[in-house]
């Protein structure tokens, strides 16, 4: 019989941001993806990388404006370096928690670009905010270069675009990974955006949300399910108010119907759904649910968190 797939997206709180803190929540993350692949899953995992990310992007321009011979450090590049170190605990971490359990398997970090549009609109409007805060000189110098800022408190900072996820340029290699019932973290901070330049790739200046990528890394792997971990118990309606309703099941068509409504806030649980939604398509089969992390309880579908599914 075949094993089933799982996509885990492990979020902020599942990481942490500085190295210490990243290290620990590593481990805690673990238990729970070994958890999983104690139940006969077959596991692909990727993870969030914001606070990383901004802090390579900030230590790498700090470093160019000490040495001026070298030059800013693309998007893309920070992109990679955060999938590199922020893999480098979670597959020591998931290959220790698997031990614990008497598994061995291998654990393996792909390093992975996405590709993207580059007629897609978030170009034209770019709205993350990275890095440090500039001064009005230094804002002045990046928009010379091409790179947009925006006015903060106490200065400026850069912003750059979220374009839409395309194809994982890497899929063949994460798909015969799992074929040969391995372990694969891959997609970290929803890939490393690049644009196709005839037949060569090339790093754009931007960064892809997480949550979307997930979405169609599990859609690439054909996934059984999509489990997204965050920080709440279930999705909401009226979420932060005194009408609030935690959810158990949504359909999709419903899901449709409350992101139409504007029930999701941006950059938090209407990527989610969104992702979400997408995935799941017209399949009967697909699921994602979407729960908080909690390494010392395995999860239960349909008592823990919210389902969505056809």
């Amino acid at each position: 019989m075949d094993k089933k797939r799982i996509v885990i997206a492990l979020g902020h709180n599942a990481l942490g941001t500085t190295l210490p803190e990243q290290k620990k929540a590593a481990e805690g993350s673990a238990k729970a993806v070994a958890e999983f692949i104690s139940q006969g899953y077959q596991v692909v995992v990727t993870h969030s990388n914001g606070p990383q990310v901004g802090m390579i992007h900030t230590a790498m321009n700090e470093f160019s404006q000490k040495y001026p011979e070298y030059t800013d450090t693309p998007m893309s590049v920070c992109s990679a370096m955060s999938q590199g170190y922020i893999g480098y605990d979670l597959q020591s971490a998931i290959r220790g928690a698997l031990i614990n359990k008497g598994i061995y398997k291998t654990v393996a970090t792909v390093l992975t670009q996405v590709t993207v549009d580059p007629y897609d609109e978030a170009f034209y409007r770019p709205t993350k905010i990275i890095g440090r805060v500039l001064n009005e000189k230094e804002a002045q110098a990046q928009e010379k270069k091409g790179n947009p800022v925006t006015k903060v408190d106490g200065g400026f900072r850069r912003i750059v675009a979220t374009p839409k996820p395309q194809s994982i340029v890497e899929i063949d290699a994460i798909k015969a990974l799992l074929d040969a019932d391995q372990v694969v973290i891959a997609c970290g901070g929803g890939g490393i955006p690049v644009l196709m330049q005839d037949h060569l790739l090339k790093g754009a200046s931007a960064v892809i949300e997480k949550d979307t990528a997930a979405g169609v890394l599990a859609d690439q792997v054909d996934a059984d399910m999509l489990i997204i971990l965050t920080g709440t118990n279930k999705v909401c309606l009226n979420f932060g108010t005194p009408e609030e309703k935690p959810l158990d099941f949504i359909s999709v068509a419903d899901a449709k119907r409350y992101l139409e409504e504007g029930q999701f806030e941006e950059g938090t649980m209407k990527p989610k759904i969104e992702a979400a939604v997408s995935y799941i398509g017209d399949s009967a089969i697909r699921k994602t649910l979407i729960a908080k992390l909690d390494p010392e309880k395995p999860l239960i579908a349909g008592r823990d968190g919210t389902m969505i599914a056809k």
